[in-house]
C-alpha cells in the first residue's frame, strides 16, 4: 500500500512539473510573438521550400505605437514588400515596369505567431528541446506539436536574449521537413527616421498600380449555402466578396485559422459548359480540394493536411 501511495505521489508530482514546464514554454512563445512586433531589428533570412531557396533582407521598426516593415527579396526577379500595421504594398518588377499591389495584412516571418495564443493552445502542445546557435546567437528550441492530424507540426528556435524567432521549420505528419525560414544575419535596428521606408526597385521604370478588383467585407453566409461543423480548432477569421477578372459572378472568400495555419475557402456559381473541379491535388506545400454543392463550385486550399481541406470543403451545404 505504501508503494502504491508513493507511486501516486510521484506521478502527481511529475504531472505538476510537466504542466509548469509547458506553461513556461508557452510564455516563451508569447514573448516571441510580442518581440517580433515590438522590437526594431534588421537582418537577412533564408526561406527554403523543397528545392527552392530565396534570401530576404528585412528591416522592422516599432516607434512605440506603429510598426513599419521593409522586406526585399535578394534573389531572382526584384520584389519588395512595405508594411505598415496590417497594410501591405508589394512592388514587383515585370519587364519594363514595376507593378504595385495592395493587400490586407498577414503574419510574416518572424511575426508568424499571433499575439493571442489561446486558439493555438487548443490545437497544439508545446515542449522545449536543446539550445543551438542560429545566426551566431543562442536559441532555445521549442516543439509545437498538433493534438490531431488536422495540422502540421512546427519547430522554433527562439533567441534567448531578444525573444525573436530566429528559425522556423514546418514538418508534415511523417516528420518530413516541408519548409524552413532562418536568419543568417540579425541585429537590433537603431533608427529615428523612416528614410529607408521606400521601395528600392529601379526608379527609372514606370510604376503602375495593378488593376484592383472590387472587394468588400461580408460577414453573412450566403442564402444559398451554409457551413456545417468545421474541423476541430479552426475558426472563421475573415470573409469577403471578390470580383474576379474573367468571372461573370463574384466569388465568396472565407478564411479560417487555428491561430497558426490558415485555410481559404472559395465559393462561386458553376458556369454552364464548364466542367466542375472535383478532387484533391497538391502544389508544393499547399493542399487543394474541390467539390460541388448544388450549383456551387467549392475550392479549399491551405498549407495543411489533405484531410483538413477536404473537411472544410465538405462542410459547405447547398441551401435551396
Amino acid at each position: 500500500m505504501k508503494h502504491f501511495v508513493l507511486a501516486c505521489l510521484l506521478a502527481g508530482a511529475m504531472q505538476c512539473a510537466q504542466a509548469a514546464n509547458s506553461e513556461e514554454d508557452w510564455q516563451v512563445l508569447q514573448k516571441a510573438a510580442l518581440a517580433a512586433r515590438a522590437l526594431s531589428y534588421q537582418g537577412i533570412f533564408v526561406c527554403q521550400s523543397g528545392q527552392k531557396t530565396k534570401s530576404v533582407q528585412i528591416k522592422h521598426y516599432f516607434d512605440g505605437q506603429n510598426e513599419f516593415g521593409h522586406n526585399v527579396v535578394l534573389d531572382g526577379t526584384p520584389r519588395e514588400v512595405l508594411s505598415q500595421g496590417g497594410d501591405l504594398v508589394i512592388y514587383n518588377q515585370r519587364n519594363e515596369k514595376v507593378v504595385i499591389e495592395k493587400r490586407r495584412g498577414q503574419n510574416m516571418f518572424p511575426a508568424i505567431l499571433p499575439t493571442n495564443l489561446d486558439l493555438v493552445k487548443t490545437s497544439y502542445s508545446v515542449r522545449s528541446g536543446d539550445t543551438e546557435r542560429v545566426a551566431g546567437r543562442e536559441a532555445q528550441i521549442l516543439f509545437l506539436e498538433p493534438k490531431d492530424n488536422l495540422r502540421y507540426s512546427y519547430r522554433f528556435w527562439i533567441d534567448k536574449e531578444y525573444g525573436l524567432i530566429l528559425k522556423s521549420v514546418m514538418f508534415n505528419g511523417n516528420n518530413q521537413m516541408m519548409d524552413s525560414i532562418a536568419f543568417n544575419q540579425l541585429n537590433l535596428f537603431n533608427t529615428v527616421d523612416l528614410d529607408w521606408f521606400k521601395p528600392r526597385i529601379d526608379h527609372k521604370k514606370n510604376y503602375v498600380m495593378e488593376d484592383e478588383v472590387p472587394t468588400k467585407a461580408d460577414t453573412n453566409i450566403s442564402p444559398h449555402w451554409t457551413l456545417k461543423e468545421l474541423p476541430a480548432g479552426y475558426r472563421k477569421v475573415d470573409q469577403m466578396i471578390r470580383e474576379v477578372h474573367g468571372k461573370p459572378f463574384p466569388v465568396t472568400h472565407v478564411i479560417f485559422s487555428d491561430g497558426l495555419a490558415s485555410v481559404s475557402l472559395f465559393v462561386e456559381p458553376l458556369l454552364n459548359g464548364i466542367k466542375p473541379r472535383v478532387g484533391h491535388s497538391t502544389v508544393g506545400n499547399t493542399s487543394f480540394y474541390s467539390n460541388v454543392a448544388g450549383y456551387l463550385q467549392i475550392t479549399v486550399l491551405g498549407e495543411v493536411p489533405e484531410v483538413t481541406v477536404a473537411k472544410i470543403a465538405n462542410a459547405v451545404v447547398f441551401v435551396k
